[in-house]
């Protein structure tokens, strides 16, 4: 049995896609709501918060194998609900700036779960995902409203990856041989300024979007009332602020994993231009998951 956390998240509703279209055996959603999940058919839905990890013993009942992102609960007593219910392998979505900037606050917060999981007893592997390309939601209410997006850093090119190849590697690490002990830095296939994501939007909705390059103390204002200081320092640091050669660096892995090569941007906004187009309610853990992993901050 495979227990996908976070299903209802940008990783983990793809994971949970990928894991049913290829029939790789019983698999279970986390959820706190049960009754609104919308689940491929056959996936059990199970409710739980990771916040609390004494709610998660029914849903870890059997469980083999989970997937688990950092920074979503109470991740040292998940990890050790995990572990006391028999799970044998965990597959843990970190950050890569653990290695790119292991200074900042929240990436310190981050390798302290890897250290965690590599001391808890089980299996395990560590993926470190750069920036999300699910983060452009951000500019969703923006782009609604026919207001300007408005970004600091806006030509700066990150090697942006989509979260469907985040769950591609995570579905290989948790059900074939070989990928047990170890930790993969993931990245898209090219790097990708702000600016050119904005445009790749404009494009499919085949319409102009107002864009304004802000200072960086113009969009700590804007990010901390909702981040707090630290992270929004965080992020801005590491979308132009603080930027350095590992952050940058294009990475073959989700092709060496998977065996298919990694999606650009715009196959991100070809699959979520709906987001831009009208009122698209996320759901509480989609806008988490996000917001943990904006700029790879998370």
């Amino acid at each position: 049995m495979i227990l996908v956390t976070g299903a209802t998240g940008n990783t983990g509703s793809a994971l949970l896609r990928e894991l049913h279209a290829r029939k790789d055996g019983p698999v279970r959603g986390l959820t706190r709501d049960a009754g609104r999940a919308s689940f491929p058919a056959g996936v059990e839905a199970v409710e739980g918060d990771l916040a609390d990890a004494a709610s998660l013993k029914p849903a870890l009942d059997g469980v083999r194998s989970l997937f688990l992102v950092s920074g979503m609960g109470a991740d040292a007593d998940v990890l050790a609900a995990a572990r006391q219910a028999g799970v044998e392998h965990v597959a843990l979505v970190s950050s890569i700036t653990v290695q790119t900037h292991p200074h900042l606050g929240p990436a310190a917060e981050k390798l302290a779960v890897e250290r965690l999981l590599r001391g808890s007893g089980m299996d395990w592997t560590i993926l470190r995902p750069t920036q999300f390309a699910s983060n452009a939601l951000w500019w969703a209410p923006s782009i609604l409203e026919r207001q300007p997006v408005r970004v600091p850093y806006a030509d700066v090119a990150l090697p942006t990856i989509h979260p469907a190849d985040i769950a591609s590697v995570a579905r290989v690490a948790l059900t074939e041989p070989g990928h047990r002990g170890r930790t993969y830095a993931l990245t898209g296939p090219e790097r990708v300024t702000a600016r050119q994501q904005v445009a790749a939007i404009a494009a499919a909705l085949a319409r102009e979007v107002p864009f304004a390059e802000v200072s960086r103390a113009e969009a700590h204002r804007d990010m901390a009332a909702f981040l707090g200081d630290e992270v929004a320092d965080a992020v801005l640091d590491l979308t132009g602020g603080d930027v350095n050669a590992e952050l940058l660096e294009v990475r073959d892995t989700v092709a060496r994993v998977t065996g298919s090569p990694a999606r650009r941007f715009h196959q991100w906004v070809a699959g979520n231009v709906a987001a831009f187009r009208a009122t698209h309610p996320a759901s509480a853990e989609r806008n988490q998951e996000s917001a943990r992993h904006s700029g790879d901050a998370a």
